[in-house]
């Protein structure tokens, strides 16, 4: 069969056994399809994903630095890249069929169905696939209808001490651009001139709801503090300190996964109970 990706067309065979993904959404997918996948980059798999550190699966090089020795010797009959791994695909492609399911920023909901939805023909899987986006959209249907009411928000990320502010049209502009929740800044860009923002920015913004990505714990040194990051007293004044609506988000769903279809309903079902708490 054909499947056309991120990065053209690639003839691929239909439920190829022995698949390497370097991509860590597609792995999530696959794994709640039962199906199984040879070997990934198993280096600094965060504590949630840590069942494919183990030695059923090999260990294929990291999402940026392919160990070409050992996709070789795997001898795979697909390649998944997406993402982070993408920039390989041209030296990949030379080894077994491959294909990039990268998600496309302008319309990121519906490049990670169609992303599944590949997955499920490849797999022969449509039906669980089609059920899986089913289940999706009446979620997110669900929390736009709360998100109408809910006030605006503001994503923040920290990292090692630092914060910076995301909103719609980012890398966790799924919030904003799919689920609907108002960005409080309407170009996060222009006003924070792409640098950290400060506790300042943050009270004079002053978000009904504080979105917050600790990517220190979604990182292997499980270090994260963002907690105590927003323990100030000028973030204490702002709406969100003061009705309880900042928002921890799961770091691995949000900052490492970012993307795959049983992520996303994770994502959503996470926002929905942030709303409805």
């Amino acid at each position: 069969m054909t499947v056309t990706h991120a990065q053209g067309d690639t003839v691929v065979p239909v439920n190829p056994t022995r698949v390497l993904t370097f991509d860590i959404a597609s792995l999530t997918t696959l794994d709640a399809l039962d199906v199984d996948v040879l070997g990934l980059p198993k280096a600094n798999l965060p504590g949630e994903l840590a069942k494919f550190a183990s030695d059923d699966y090999l260990n294929i090089g990291t999402l940026f630095e392919p160990d070409y020795e050992a996709v070789n010797a795997a001898a795979p009959d697909l390649i998944i890249v997406a993402g982070r791994s993408a920039a390989v695909y041209p030296e990949l492609s030379k080894i077994a069929p491959t294909i990039d399911l990268s998600n496309e920023a302008v319309d990121f909901t519906a490049s990670v169905i169609a992303g599944t939805e590949s997955l499920g023909e490849i797999f022969e899987k449509q039906t669980e696939v089609a059920t899986l986006v089913d289940t999706l959209n009446e979620s997110i249907t669900e929390v736009t209808e709360l998100a109408a009411d809910a006030g605006d928000a503001l994503i923040v990320m920290t990292n090692a001490g630092e914060m910076t502010a995301f909103g719609a049209g980012s890398r966790f502009g799924y919030l904003h651009d799919t689920l609907g929740i108002v960005p409080a800044v309407a170009d996060v860009e222009a006003a924070t001139h792409g640098e950290a923002i400060s506790f300042e920015f943050l009270l004079e913004t002053d978000p009904e709801w504080m979105f917050v990505v600790d990517r220190d714990s979604a990182t292997a040194s499980g270090t994260g503090n963002a907690a105590e990051v927003l323990d100030n007293e000028l973030v204490a004044q702002t709406a969100a300190a003061q009705n309880d609506h900042i928002v921890y988000l799961n770091p691995v769903s949000w900052y490492i996964v970012n993307g795959g279809l049983v992520n996303l309903q994770a994502m959503t079902d996470e926002v929905a109970a942030a709303l409805t708490a």
